[in-house]
């Protein structure tokens, strides 16, 4: 049995620090991987600065069963410095020519009647042992490397297309979460006690909220297992009972 995957997400782009350009990358990947029965781990949106992009790479490849997804600074421009990251952080810090990549980006460059085609050129200057991802919209290849770390360009209307492809031919779809959910009328900490006391194997989200006539507290718990999680769901049910708080049951999703 393969060991589940922890997909992190890495969104490189210092437009998107400084709101000239809205992200699009995290809504897209965390609802692509929920309905596969995958969730999100973490994610990283960081400037186009390389020691940092270096640093960010290294930290999710030492991450237990880390797979990347990588959003932007592929393209050709002195700005575009994660092919060269990629290299120091997963391989011998070098870029290498890689013939098939240098093939269709000369037949695009010709088909497209790209100016100054030697720039988009640098786009085939890649690790060593990389394989090309194919591109939808213009052709210009995305790259992986063990097929864990995913490279794709910035623009989501060509990497989300990608993102779908990686995940069809990579990874299966995980078992559904079985999620049972309720607002419960009380301060958070009075249900501390039952936090923690769940089994193991049980995710638990509780979401406190504070109103003019109130506290509330939502609570989710899910699991693989539906028994597990509809056992974990009754202790809550039961100490809401034993305890006159006052609840509602919800379908947490």
């Amino acid at each position: 049995m393969n060991p589940t995957p922890a997909f992190f997400a890495l969104i490189i782009g210092t437009e998107i620090l400084n709101r000239r350009r809205q992200d699009k990358h995290f809504d897209f990947l965390t609802h692509e991987l929920i309905r596969r029965g995958h969730t999100l781990t973490g994610s990283f949106t960081i400037e186009d600065d390389p020691a940092l992009i270096v640093q960010t790479i290294r930290f999710i490849a030492s991450q237990p069963n880390a797979v990347l997804l990588s959003f932007g600074g592929i393209g050709s421009t002195p700005d575009d410095h994660t092919r060269k990251c990629a290299a120091i952080a997963l391989r011998d810090g070098q870029l290498h020519t890689h013939d098939e990549a240098h093939r269709i980006i000369s037949e695009r460059i010709k088909a497209m009647q790209i100016p100054n085609g030697h720039y988009p050129l640098r786009m085939a200057e890649l690790p060593r042992g990389a394989r090309l991802l194919d591109n939808p919209v213009n052709g210009m290849p995305a790259f992986s490397l063990d097929d864990r770390y995913f490279f794709m360009p910035g623009f989501p209307e060509m990497s989300h297309p990608m993102v779908t492809a990686i995940l069809d031919r990579y990874f299966d779809d995980a078992a559904p979460m079985h999620r049972f959910g309720m607002t419960a009328l009380c301060r958070e900490s009075d249900l501390i006690e039952v936090m923690e006391h769940l089994p193991k194997g049980v995710e638990l989200s509780s979401l406190p909220k504070i109103y003019s006539d109130g506290y509330r507290t939502d609570i989710s718990v899910a699991s693989q297992d539906r028994d597990l999680a509809q056992k974990a769901f009754v202790q809550f049910e039961r100490y809401c009972r034993e305890h006159a708080i006052p609840y509602s049951l919800h379908d947490a999703g």
